[in-house]
């Protein structure tokens, strides 16, 4: 859903569901979201989105009567010997607003009292029906607004009365609001109108989502869609882009495209940056801070014309300076501290806590987000000055650094011309940066409203079925990447589809979701020249051929069925379909019914029936992962295909005489990917149900000594088979971390995979007490992997010498 600012200085680029060139997301049909509508609770979600829509169009009626207040009084003086303004200027100004808010007026007076009154045969599609009919009176407005506002501004320059009328106008609260008044400025108000139109195209939208097909009002809401849509996409084309323009001092215009926060590499260490791409120069700018009573203003700290800005390719790039990694366990615990405040701002405005305190938590959890901002990023994007030096950024997804490359090379196809500013030009350029600025704040989460979604913890199922649109053949592959605490963090990959224009992968995977609201898909060609090394990364760059981005909007996802849908990228489409199970849902352990098969099954009853001390399972995976997978990049964090994990599952069940043939044959992420899942498919968990809680206490242990009694005490009382089998793991877990440098998994990163899995309860009653998935993430999880990580970090443990010695801790569990 299009983010709408509210500020007057942003572009009046009125956004449908979807906008912009070619990355944009196709609009999913509405028709499809309301098959799957069950009717009960479509409707109870009709009656919520109305609720919100009425209460926002009060606030619109309240916007559009402060603005007609001083209209009547300008009137009253224009005829007079001293007139504030002419008749002209002040029809010019108030063009059409009478008019939008009578329309509103009574659509606003007949749709309230349906909503105060609700019940199931309650219909208003009619209601919308009308008012996307009179959107031609919101057409003449939008063709007179750029006048509308100038000679406003004109009127405020040459008449000091109007001019204070003009920058206090008063907005009447809600009527269940406190605050009886907000001053606005006129130039605020009239571009309400202009937002406004989007918000009720995005309302229908909802509205669409939870009506039953078969209900009276469904054809009335799709119809005003269509309406609203139409208008909106030939709106679109009219609409001048002065705002987001400013002039330089020779009187040309220069126009604001893209801008946003990045981290910069300077003097070796990590700077954040506000970056403004303009028609003709990149201009890289800090936001100073603002003294006592003065405005915000930018720090110009280099520009490039466009004309003089190249991106040299990997092989021609100098190696850069050595960027400093954080570990990942830092990283990890900066996201615990996160969580963990996140938890504590919660429970303090649940019990009405006070305000300072909740501030207090705000701003620490402001401060660790702004580190794991900076630390995070390591994707390096880099570019240069021909006639000077370079720039090296990090960006945490090779999708923003697409985006980038891409703005600015679409500037580059016009005829640019090489330039020096004065200081003045300069100072006018970095002063306009505050006002024409589409990105306010910096992309973390405490920044956020409080109604703004917390997004999605648990797993989403996603299939990547096929693509088309490719205008010759190639070695195809997708990856998918989600978001996670502010930044995209990759988390799948298909296979490579050879010399082909129309891949077929048809491959299921499952990601975890730490908080997500949106999935992206990126389709890359395949290099296989090694020459083309990115000195920055040491790693082949693969050519972006197309990407995406899809909202995870809860009602959407959250429903048993798949959910099929197309990405478009330019000019490629992507079919993939795609399904979420909640944490608590996926938490759950289910025993298998088949005790004859491995998966489900008592580690107890296997081994004793292999007449093995480690399943045949957990030794041929980890066989196969030291063979040829110790060096993939980001073992055990990417996820397999799932369809191949099925296939492995069933063989070993079955205990097929294959297994070993189809081992070999098998993407070593779905081998990876078989083992998880046998551990996370036990039907308790290797470290135990009974141990669960003494495991949680043992960890939470300050003194080092105590710490190891008992944590060394827990394994002894392990039963013998889950004791063997868990050292087994723990040997294998090092060894991958010793390739770290080459397959980017630390121990903190492999805790963090395994460690829910080997510790989670197979009982998830005990969780009653906490309030939502983000809670359990933060409590539970955060602890399961430190739990592991204690013994990854620990010294090498022998089953032998474990069980002889007996220490001093006798403590019963």
């Amino acid at each position: 859903m299009p983010y709408i600012d509210e500020s007057p200085t942003m572009s009046p680029q009125l956004s449908a569901r979807s906008q912009g060139g070619g990355d944009s997301i196709s609009p999913t049909p509405p028709e499809g979201l309301a098959h799957g509508v069950e009717a009960g609770k479509g409707l109870e979600m009709r009656k919520l989105v109305l609720s919100g829509f009425l209460a926002s169009e009060e606030i619109y009626i309240n916007q559009l009567e402060a603005l007609l207040l001083p209209m009547k009084p300008l009137k009253a003086t224009a005829t007079t010997s001293q007139p504030v303004l002419t008749i002209q200027q002040i029809e010019t100004i108030f063009y059409k607003i009478q008019d939008i808010y009578e329309i509103h007026k009574e659509f606003y007076d007949n749709l309230c009292p349906k909503v105060q009154q609700w019940d199931s045969q309650v219909t208003m599609g009619h209601l919308f029906q009308k008012l996307a009919s009179q959107l031609g009176v919101y057409k003449a407005f939008v063709d007179n607004y750029k006048v509308a506002l100038e000679t406003a501004e004109k009127c405020s320059q040459s008449n000091n009365q109007f001019q204070k009328i003009s920058e206090e106008l008063k907005v009447k609260g809600p009527k269940d609001s406190k605050d009886s008044h907000t001053s606005v400025t006129m130039e605020a108000l009239l571009y309400k109108p202009i937002d406004r139109v989007t918000r009720s195209t995005l309302v229908l939208h909802d509205l669409l989502k939870h009506t039953p097909v078969d209900h009276p009002d469904y054809p009335l809401l799709q119809d005003a869609l269509r309406i609203s849509q139409n208008f909106l996409s030939s709106i679109n084309e009219d609409i001048d882009p002065r705002r987001t323009a400013v002039t330089t001092p020779k009187g040309e215009t220069r126009q604001l495209v893209k801008d946003g926060f990045l981290v910069e590499m300077s003097e070796s260490s990590r700077k954040l940056r506000h970056v403004f791409l303009f028609t003709d120069v990149l201009l890289c700018a800090k936001l100073k801070k603002a003294s006592a009573g003065k405005h915000q203003q930018y720090d110009c700290k280099w520009y490039i014309p466009l004309a003089d800005l190249v991106f040299p390719s990997p092989e021609e790039s100098e190696a850069s300076p050595q960027v400093h990694l954080f570990p990942d366990h830092e990283l990890e615990d900066m996201k615990m501290k996160i969580s963990a405040l996140k938890s504590e701002i919660q429970k303090e405005k649940a019990n009405k806590g006070q305000s300072r305190a909740i501030e207090r938590l705000k701003k620490k959890m402001f401060e660790n987000e702004f580190l794991l901002l900076l630390n995070s990023p390591t994707i390096p994007f880099r570019i240069h000055n021909r006639n000077g030096k370079s720039y090296l950024f990090l960006l945490s997804s090779d999708y923003e650094r697409s985006e980038w490359r891409e703005a600015i090379q679409k500037l580059q196809k016009k005829d640019l011309q090489a330039f020096v500013l004065s200081s003045v030009e300069l100072q006018v350029l970095t002063g306009s940066c505050f006002k024409l600025r589409t990105v306010h704040n910096i992309p973390v989460t405490s920044n956020k409203d409080d109604d703004e979604s917390p997004g999605l913890y648990g797993f989403l199922h996603v299939i990547v079925h096929s693509a088309k649109g490719f205008k010759q053949s190639a070695n195809l592959y997708c990856t998918l990447e989600v978001d996670s605490f502010g930044y995209f963090v990759s988390k799948a990959k298909t296979r490579v589809f050879r010399d082909t224009t129309e891949p077929k992968w048809d491959e299921e995977f499952e990601i975890e979701l730490e908080g997500s609201q949106s999935l992206r898909i990126l389709c890359y060609e395949k290099c296989y020249d090694k020459t083309k090394v990115n000195k920055d990364n040491n790693e082949i760059v693969d050519k972006i051929m197309g990407k995406g981005q899809i909202q995870l909007d809860p009602q959407t996802v959250e429903t048993k069925n798949w959910h099929t849908d197309v990405i478009e990228m330019n000019g490629i489409k992507v079919e993939f379909s795609m399904k979420f199970t909640s944490r608590d849902m996926s938490l759950k352990r289910t025993p298998s019914k088949k005790q004859t098969g491995v998966f489900g099954v008592k580690i107890s009853v296997v081994t004793k029936r292999e007449r093995s001390k480690v399943p045949y399972i957990v030794r041929q995976c980890v066989e196969e992962v030291e063979k040829r997978g110790i060096e993939e990049v980001g073992i055990y964090r990417i996820s397999g295909v799932a369809t191949d994990i099925q296939a492995l599952k069933a063989v070993f069940d079955a205990n097929n005489k294959d297994i070993l043939l189809m081992l070999s044959d098998m993407d070593i992420n779905a081998i990876a990917g078989t083992l998880k899942l046998y551990f996370r498919e036990l039907p308790e968990p290797l470290l135990t149900d009974r141990l669960y809680p003494a495991f949680m206490e043992g960890i939470a242990l300050s003194d080092p000594a105590a710490k190891e009694n008992c944590m060394m005490h827990l394994l002894r009382s392990l039963p013998d088979p889950n004791l063997i089998t868990f050292l087994f793991l723990l040997e294998h877990l090092k060894r991958v971390a010793e390739k770290e440098p080459i397959n980017k998994m630390s121990l903190h990163n492999l805790a963090t995979v395994f460690g829910p899995t080997l510790l989670r309860p197979s009982e998830v009653e005990s969780k009653a007490h906490l309030t939502s998935a983000a809670d359990i993430w933060s409590h539970d999880v955060m602890a399961q992997v430190q739990v592991l990580l204690y013994y990854l970090q620990h010294p090498p443990i022998s089953f032998a010498e474990l069980k002889r010695n007996t220490l001093y801790f006798s403590t019963d569990v």
